[in-house]
C-alpha cells in the first residue's frame, strides 16, 4: 500500500506544480489588468502601472510563464474583457496608440525572465528591469511614430519621455517588489 501511495504521490507533484504556475500566470495577468485600471488619461498614451507588473511578471514567473502571463493578458483584452487603460475594449486596442507597448509587454517579460536568473545583486536587477521597461517604451515609441505621429522628435516626447520620472519610481517599486518576492517565495521561475 505504501508503494502506491508513493506513486499516486509522485504523480501528484508535477500537477500540483503545474497548477501553481497556471495560477501565478492567471495573478499576474490580472495584476497587469488591475495595473491597468489605475491610470491616469494622457494623450496619446495613458499613464499606467501596467509597466509594473509587466516586469515583474518576467522576473518572478521566468521567461516562459512571464510570457504566457502577458499573453494570457493580451488575449482576454482580444476578447472584449476590461483590461485595458480607459475604457476601450476588444480588438481596436490593438490598431490604437497604446498596440505598440502592448507587444512591448510580452518582449519584455520574456526578456527580464530570461536575463534575471543571472541576477543575484540589486544593481544587476535593477538593469534588468530598467531594460523590461526599455523595450516597452521603445515598442510603444516605434509603433506610435510609424503608425500615428511620423515624426521621432514628437514620439519621443509623448511616447518616451513623458514617462521617465513615473517610470522610475515604478522600476524602484519593482526591484524592492521582486527582491521581497524572491526571498519569500518558493515559486521557480521557468
Amino acid at each position: 500500500m505504501k508503494n502506491g501511495e508513493g506513486i499516486i504521490r509522485s504523480l501528484d507533484s508535477p500537477i500540483s506544480e503545474g497548477l501553481d504556475q497556471i495560477r501565478n500566470i492567471a495573478i499576474f495577468a490580472a495584476l497587469t489588468a488591475i495595473g491597468a485600471k489605475v491610470y491616469i488619461p494622457h494623450e496619446p498614451v495613458p499613464f499606467t502601472l501596467q509597466t509594473l507588473f509587466v516586469v515583474l511578471s518576467g522576473a518572478s514567473l521566468g521567461w516562459r510563464n512571464g510570457t504566457m502571463s502577458m499573453l494570457l493578458y493580451l488575449a482576454l483584452g482580444a476578447a472584449g474583457l476590461p483590461v485595458f487603460a480607459g475604457p476601450e475594449v476588444g480588438l481596436p486596442v490593438f490598431f490604437g496608440t497604446t498596440a505598440g507597448y502592448l507587444f512591448g509587454f510580452v518582449v519584455s517579460a520574456a526578456v527580464v525572465g530570461s536575463m534575471i536568473r543571472f541576477s543575484r545583486s540589486l544593481l544587476l536587477t535593477t538593469f534588468v528591469m530598467l531594460t523590461g521597461f526599455l523595450i516597452i517604451f521603445a515598442c510603444g515609441t516605434f509603433y506610435l511614430n510609424q503608425v500615428f505621429i511620423h515624426n521621432w522628435q514628437l514620439s519621443l516626447t509623448q511616447g518616451f519621455f513623458i514617462f521617465s520620472v513615473w517610470d522610475l519610481v515604478k522600476l524602484g517599486a519593482a526591484v524592492a517588489a521582486y527582491r521581497i518576492w524572491q526571498s519569500t517565495s518558493r515559486v521557480t521561475p521557468s
